[in-house]
């Protein structure tokens, strides 16, 4: 298993070994003991499974305020799509900036976003699925999101208008969020 920091203090990328031959592969998406060995301590709740079957579907900017914030660890299951961490923790000095990262069926990354990000992605192959851990279950009454384009995020999209559902195309524009997460570090 790799590990590799990012610009933004806790998202991390995780490439998990495969194991090939002629069959096809095996890999470990999480064994909590070598996670705990890098450092990393999550108890994931629930496993979340979407498809999006249009190349340019966007979901988000996604996130679940606490007291039920949520961590997650995100990977492509087929398909490929541009998945995108910001932060958004009060105080932090990265606050607002983002990464963003290709995953796809064939590369096996998987993204770790820790709890105090906005999260989204948009799909760059038809019927791409995406497969998701979190630290917490959903909670409805916590669920918010961000407009997607309202920050200068590079989502890599052609002429055609993204495909978004209602919540998404409705959602508050970046400038106007009050984020309800504070940087661990800020006094």
């Amino acid at each position: 298993m790799q590990v590799e920091r990012t610009k933004l203090e806790g998202v991390l990328v995780i490439t998990p070994a495969r194991f090939g031959d002629a069959r096809g592969f095996f890999s470990e998406s999480w064994n909590r003991a070598r996670m705990a060995d890098a450092g990393l301590d999550y108890d994931w709740v629930q496993d979340n499974h979407s498809l999006s079957r249009e190349t340019g579907t966007v979901r988000g900017l996604h996130f679940q305020s606490p007291p039920h914030a949520q961590a997650k660890l995100v990977r492509c299951g087929r398909g490929a799509l541009f998945d995108v961490a910001v932060d958004v923790r009060r105080g932090s000095t990265t606050y607002g900036q983002w990464v963003g990262l290709e995953l796809s069926a064939e590369n096996g990354k998987q993204l770790l976003i820790p709890q105090g990000f906005l999260h989204g992605f948009v799909t760059r192959m038809p019927d791409t699925e995406i497969l998701y851990k979190c630290s917490d279950y959903y909670a409805p009454e916590c669920d918010g999101a961000v407009r997607f384009d309202s920050l200068d995020i590079d989502w890599g999209l052609d002429a055609t208008a993204p495909l978004l559902s209602d919540k998404d195309a409705a959602a508050q524009p970046f400038d106007a969020f009050n984020s309800p997460f504070l940087w661990e570090g800020a006094p």
